[in-house]
């Protein structure tokens, strides 16, 4: 520093315009102390983990505790000495608790700027006394949700206190240490033990800056529930907020960093899963295994057993079949070479036949509802194998939204709920399809609406045999679908391809008879597709012309 560092007594000097570095919080700060004795510190918390310890600790060094309702009594029946918040306000609290903290009392120790002279004799004045640090966590509004309350039980848990006090607290973060999650607790007793009762700038700016993301996030879950309430699926503002379940070690590809955070939606899937086993998921394997799983989640357990394999967020082979061992081997068959290092989802419980079979081929990760201890035990032989329980499955007509970021903006939609069998189908050939035909058509269909767009899906008993993906044109989707077949079917040794007598699926109209013809030439009897296109009726004389069945669905399922 230069010789004018030292009239600021240890804080940091006034940044210059002419500076050229992005000015920090801390210059910004009123010139802030860099170290803070913690003297008082207002404990008002919901979740008390860890509470009474670290209240305790927090004596020992003594620091007077205040606090309020719940806690009050939980710091004083385990014999700490603790004053009742109504002290510092010199008014009990009212309304069901609804009302103790929104006072000058509390909100002024928090806000004052202990070396503004203004500041300082407005508390002498008015005997507001320095709050150095805050312990504050919020209602369960959010758990509240999750666990299906009625709207008045939804509403109490809506948190006013204590995202004031917080806000209040972290905006005065150069004299005011807030602690929002028991998890920092350790942490914050560290600090004090090592400078000597307290802390520095840097603690609480991180601090502040985690208090202002959980008061934001409570708020987004508050803003996005009412926005449900009042049916407005597009509002004015929209929040999205997440916490981080784990760092990963790289996002996409290795120079980028990425991270997991779960939303709090309670949808069965990866974010909801339980790991049993294997190393770390890669931002690649969350992404693949929440297509897998979301995929599978379209073929009701109750009714047949389903198996998914993903790569690259596409699937691969997938399958229905009289149990998982049978689904699953079907599915391999539609391309074996593509199900190497891919993601198998399940719609059932995993058991000793199905993961005895999986484990053959080298998986990344399998996800299933459930797993009985011989499969647990014959996946633990394959060490980096992830298994990932959910306890459920995804319900595909469920209500919800989808979140995309472009520059400088988000892309908001509702999930594609649509499922075929609330479709009122329509044949619009010469020719009906059988109902061996019109059960594969739905098969497909149902497959299609996870393929990305272009997508040409050919299945036959119940099975995928051709998947045709993310391709510019429609026709070469098709083309290329035809051509896994022929390699599928000369790597098992059958003679033609399995596309001979399959039915094919698209996931949008077909602009022009062309993408049609190309299925036809792959041997394809029926065809499903949306419908709605200039050339319809080319179309449908083009399938005519061909005993091709057709059936239009009227939903279209582009997936981006």
């Amino acid at each position: 520093m230069g010789s004018g560092a030292a009239d600021y007594q240890g804080r940091t000097p006034p940044i210059r315009a002419t500076q050229e570095k992005p000015m920090s919080l801390k210059a910004n700060a009123t010139q802030a102390p860099d170290r803070v004795r913690v003297r008082r510190a207002l404990l008002s918390v919901f979740d008390k983990t860890g509470l009474v310890d670290f209240a305790r600790e927090l004596a020992a060094l003594d620091v007077e505790l205040v606090s309020t309702g719940g806690t009050y009594r939980a710091l004083s029946e385990a014999g700490l000495a603790v004053r009742d918040v109504s002290e510092l306000t010199g008014f009990p609290e009212i309304m069901d608790g609804r009302v103790k903290t929104l006072h000058p009392g509390v909100h002024g120790g928090l806000l004052g700027i202990r070396d503004d002279a203004e500041h300082a004799k407005a508390m002498e004045t008015h005997g507001i006394a320095g709050i150095d640090m805050l312990v504050s966590n919020l209602y369960p509004f959010e758990e509240t949700l999750a666990g299906g309350a009625d709207t008045a039980t939804i509403v109490e848990n809506i948190d006013i206190g204590g995202p004031a006090m917080i806000r209040a607290g972290a905006k005065n973060h150069g004299y005011v240490t807030v602690v929002v999650d028991p998890a920092e607790y350790g942490t914050v007793l560290e600090a004090l033990k090592s400078g000597n009762g307290e802390t520095d700038f840097a603690l609480r700016q991180r601090l502040a800056a985690a208090a202002y993301a959980r008061t934001a996030a409570y708020d987004a879950a508050v803003s996005t529930w009412f926005a449900g309430v009042v049916c407005d699926a597009m509002p004015q503002r929209v929040s999205v907020s997440g916490t981080l379940s784990e760092a990963l070690r790289y996002g996409e590809n290795p120079h980028q960093s990425a991270g997991f955070y779960r939303t709090g939606e309670s949808r069965a899937g990866v974010a909801t899963a339980r790991q049993l086993q294997g190393k770390a998921l890669s931002y690649n394997n969350i992404n693949d295994t929440d297509a897998a799983f979301e995929l599978v989640g379209e073929f009701d357990p109750a009714r047949t057993a389903a198996v998914a394999i993903i790569k690259h967020a596409n699937p691969c082979g997938v399958a229905e079949g009289s149990d998982l061992l049978d689904a699953y081997q079907k599915a391999l068959a539609c391309d074996p070479v593509s199900a190497f290092g891919g993601i198998v989802a399940l719609n059932r419980k995993l058991d000793r036949a199905a993961a005895e079979a999986i484990v053959q081929v080298f998986t990344e990760v399998i996800i299933a509802p459930e797993a009985d201890e011989d499969a647990i035990a014959i996946v633990a032989g394959k060490k980096n194998l992830r298994l990932l329980l959910t306890g459920g499955l995804p319900d595909p007509r469920a209500a919800g939204r989808t979140v995309k970021s472009v520059a400088g903006g988000l892309l908001v939609q509702s999930r594609d709920a649509g499922v075929v069998d609330d479709l009122d189908l329509k044949v619009v050939t010469r020719r009906a399809p059988s109902e061996t035909e019109l059960a594969d058509l739905k098969f497909a269909f149902r497959v299609a609406k996870h393929v990305k767009s272009n997508a040409i899906v050919y299945a036959r008993d119940l099975a995928t045999v051709g998947v045709g993906a993310g391709q510019m044109s429609r026709v070469d989707s098709a083309r290329i679908a035809a051509r896994k077949a022929e390699d599928a079917a000369a790597a098992a040794g059958h003679a033609e391809p399995l596309t001979r007598g399959a039915v094919v699926a698209s996931d949008a109209f077909f602009p022009f008879a062309d993408g049609l013809l190309s299925a036809v030439a792959a041997g394809a009897s029926a065809v499903i597709q949306p419908g709605g296109s200039m050339r319809d009726d080319e179309v449908i004389k083009a399938a005519d012309d061909n005993d091709i069945a057709m059936v239009m669905t009227g939903m279209r399922h582009f997936r981006h």
